[in-house]
């Protein structure tokens, strides 16, 4: 398949002051970077709301909230960390990089990809109503049907909350086809479909899989409004069957579009630190499209506890994404395998990201099996596991790509020594946060109580988990730290500070309007890593007749 020539570069807009221009900006690069820092300042402050919910429950008895308060937090806390942190931050990522990792000027429908950031901040200002207004929202992330009717819920706290999730997802949505576009139509001279860099897959990937799970997210919006117009619609029990069909058929993929592009990310930092290509890339490009193709096939392993699927064929098609999974795993370990590394902070969270994401998949998994999902359905067990597939391996995944790409979209460092103190606190505090809840899950501990008793046995776990979340929250104010220190000392970025392979390193730091030009043009796409190219031809060059055949040029 041959790469499509890019469409003509246009002439720049007169120039806007101040911080209008970033917030009507049309160039991919600021709008990444809106979204980013947009989804970064709600991380802390839902991440402050996980400090509330884990000094509430430190105790048996906690007095920290009550009840109705330990809902709507726990309710903001889960909507939000989906709809408006780990998601934007995987598609602005693409947002950001993608244009510049094909060798295309602008992202696809730039407008588009500017609407899409307002609409999510959109949502995001809703949600955040939804929760502050008296009798806020109070149901879960998943909003289930009745009690999220009007029956039920008849304050306006909901209605608010259904607005802003539809606000984000059509946000997403559109995040997701304008980046789709690009790789697919915007890319350089040269760069055919098996020549686009791993995180470039992963991101195709996770649009296909956005533009068609989130419009069953807006469609299970539209069925809750209308079920709280007319309470009555619920009360039939097929439409909250069909109600958990909708929202899970967006539930689960929206998990591996929200790491996907961390897996692409990991493997990109992985292949510049252990300096030799991505091992595997071909069976790594095919295991992600199946993987991508299996996801649309295994929403029904949440809704075992109803008894209205088919259990043995969802837990098939559950546990047969563990083979394309294995596939990446290999292209992951295979590329660090004999490798010379270079242990840089964004090494140590992409190495940390392996062994941790394991964890989440593998007990993913045991939860896809009915026989244990009935025994730990709705219990801290499920809790651990989806905070270990995102916190303890997206977040991890996305540490990586900020220390990785910083100095490209800032032209600054980040400070190598703060970020491995950030690294050292994080690992520690996610796993001591994450590991006992799974104990407490075996324990029957329901991760929907805002209290427990002292006699039932979860004391001790309880106490050891919130002593890890504030050691995470120290983490962020490390990271929070080197950001500030950063900005105020201003080292600069070379061009390509970690030698790395593909096409954004050829491009200035940051890049400029149009990402390349006479001074950076876009190099010679012969591989997957077209810098790699260049600097071993350079190599077999200096090395003579003597060198040649020491090394080849890799193309697919």
């Amino acid at each position: 398949m041959t790469a499509l020539r890019p469409h003509p570069i246009p002439r720049p807009a007169a120039a806007r002051a101040g911080a209008l221009n970033w917030l009507v900006s049309t160039d991919h690069k600021r709008i990444g970077l809106l979204i980013l820092g947009t989804a970064l300042v709600l991380f802390y402050a839902f991440g402050a709301l996980a400090l509330t919910i884990r000094a509430q429950l430190a105790q048996p008895d906690g007095q920290v909230l009550s009840p109705q308060a330990y809902n709507v937090i726990f309710t903001l806390h889960g909507t939000g960390m989906i709809a408006l942190v780990v998601t934007p931050f995987a598609l602005g990522l693409g947002v950001y990089l993608i244009p510049l990792q094909v060798g295309a000027p602008m992202i696809a429908a730039p407008r588009l990809t500017l609407l899409g950031y307002w609409l999510y901040a959109g949502g995001a200002v809703a949600l955040i109503a939804a929760a502050v207004i008296p009798d806020g929202a109070a149901d879960g992330w998943w909003a289930y049907t009745p009690l999220s009717d009007g029956s039920y819920s008849a304050g306006p706290g909901m209605d608010l909350w259904i607005l802003g999730v539809f606000l984000a997802a059509c946000g997403m949505v559109l995040l997701c086809g304008t980046v789709g576009w690009t790789i697919l139509t915007y890319r350089a001279p040269g760069m055919t479909m098996m020549r686009i860099p791993v995180f470039a897959w992963a991101m195709l990937v996770t649009c296909l899989m956005g533009v068609i799970s989130f419009p069953s997210l807006l469609s299970a919006m539209g069925l809750l409004g209308a079920g709280r117009i007319d309470p009555g619609l619920f009360r039939a029990n097929a439409w909250n069957v069909l109600y958990e069909h909708l929202f899970w058929f967006y539930g689960h993929p929206v998990v591996y579009i929200m790491f996907f592009p961390f897996i692409g990310a990991v493997a990109e930092v992985l292949a510049t630190f252990a300096g030799r290509r991505f091992f595997g890339y071909q069976g790594t490009a095919l295991a992600l499209l199946v993987f991508a193709a299996l996801s649309m096939a295994v929403w029904g392993h949440h809704m075992f506890a109803t008894g209205q699927v088919t259990n043995d064929y969802y837990s098939l098609t559950s546990i047969l994404l563990s083979i394309p999974a294995g596939v990446e795993y290999f292209g992951l370990l295979g590329t660090i395998a004999g490798g010379r590394l270079r242990y840089t902070t964004a090494m140590l969270f992409a190495l940390a990201f392996i062994p941790q994401f394991l964890i989440g998949g593998l007990t993913g998994i045991m939860v896809a099996t009915p026989s244990i999902d009935y025994n730990v359905n709705d219990s801290y067990f499920v809790t651990a596991h989806f905070h270990y597939t995102l916190l303890a391996g997206s977040v991890f995944g996305f540490f990586a790509a900020v220390y990785y790409w910083f100095p490209k979209a800032t032209g600054v460092m980040l400070s190598e020594r703060l970020g491995r103190l950030h690294f050292i606190l994080m690992a520690i505090g996610t796993n001591v946060t994450f590991l006992p809840m799974f104990g407490l899950g075996v324990l029957g501990m329901s991760r929907r109580v805002a209290s427990y008793p002292a006699n039932a046995g979860f004391t001790t776990l309880n106490l050891v988990s919130s002593i890890g979340a504030f050691i995470l929250g120290l983490s962020m104010l490390a990271f929070a730290y080197n950001l500030y220190s950063s900005a105020r000392r201003k080292v600069p970025a070379p061009a390509d500070p970690w030698q790395g392979q593909t096409l954004e390193w050829a491009a200035a730091s940051p890049p400029s309007r149009f990402n390349f030009g006479p001074r950076h043009p876009v190099p010679l796409v012969r591989s997957y890593a077209p810098l790699l190219d260049l600097r071993e031809a350079a190599a077999r060059q200096a090395a003579g007749p003597a060198g040649d055949g020491s090394a080849k040029e890799a193309d697919s």
